[in-house]
């Protein structure tokens, strides 16, 4: 039986790059916290970046100039992502503002922490509406165009919660999770095309919504995290701007995960 010849192997070696000069980002919920990091990241690494917020306007202009003073485009959406007409709308005008979009962060979230007793249908909608059908309803309106391009990149935050589940937080729990399952079957879909979709699952990071834990429950948290620290916004930001590089073409379907050895 005749045997197909293998590729030759180049012996050159190929250096990682990082740059990302001339794409274009979108990340959503990018006004403060994690989001922000994101989106100064990316610019420093060479990208246009749109940004959304449901509310922080300031802040997110406060982003943009940041960004502009970087030598790039930048313009936030002010549009609530859990409501689909409102991501037709916001879609539409980073479409007219930034012609395409080559990397998509899929970052906004809430949490509406109570027990599973506790848990009306109410609050149980709010979370997944945010955190889960937003990501379904921005994805659907890029990836499409990454893949008739031939390239692309989709990178989801999602939540070391997803992974292990947390007492009080069956809502954002099933979101993260979903979301992680979303990635991956979106990652065999398109593959060939040219796009890698991955996750990010971050640990406990220090922003206003860690920050709102008491006290005595974020010194647990930092007791079991092996590098004895909360995480830095940037540490997630750091993470993107891999997956989003040409460096990362051959990663997709992936969970990364950053949160100090907390969970291995």
């Amino acid at each position: 039986m005749a045997i197909a010849a293998l590729p030759s192997v180049s012996l050159e070696l190929e250096l990682p790059t990082f740059d990302l000069t001339g794409k274009k980002a979108f990340v959503t919920g990018s006004s403060r916290g994690i989001g922000r990091a994101i989106a100064l990241a990316l610019a420093s690494a060479g990208a246009d970046v749109a940004l959304s917020c449901n509310t922080g306007g300031a802040s997110a202009e406060e982003v943009c100039r940041a960004i502009r003073d970087l030598g790039r485009k930048s313009e936030y959406y002010a549009h609530n992502v859990s409501l689909a007409e409102e991501v037709e709308t916001m879609c539409a005008q980073v479409k007219q503002d930034f012609g395409t979009i080559d990397i998509l962060v899929n970052n906004a979230g809430i949490t509406r922490d109570r027990s599973f007793k506790k848990l009306t249908k109410e609050v149980w909608d709010e979370v997944i509406d945010t955190d889960l059908n937003s990501v379904f309803s921005v994805t659907k309106e890029f990836i499409d165009g990454m893949a008739e391009r031939g390239w692309g990149r989709v990178i989801n935050i999602s939540s070391i919660v997803g992974e292990i589940g947390n007492f009080g937080q069956a809502n954002y729990a099933a979101a993260k999770a979903g979301m992680i399952g979303l990635t991956k079957t979106l990652a065999r879909e398109y593959a060939r095309k040219g796009v890698t979709v991955n996750a990010i699952a971050p640990g406990f990071i220090r922003t206003r919504m860690v920050e709102a834990v008491p006290e005595k429950a974020l010194e647990s948290v930092v007791a079991l995290t092996p590098v004895g620290r909360l995480g830095e916004p940037m540490d997630i930001a750091a993470g993107v701007v891999y997956l989003a590089s040409q460096s990362a073409a051959f990663v997709t379907g992936h969970v990364l995960d950053i949160n100090g050895g907390l969970s291995m």
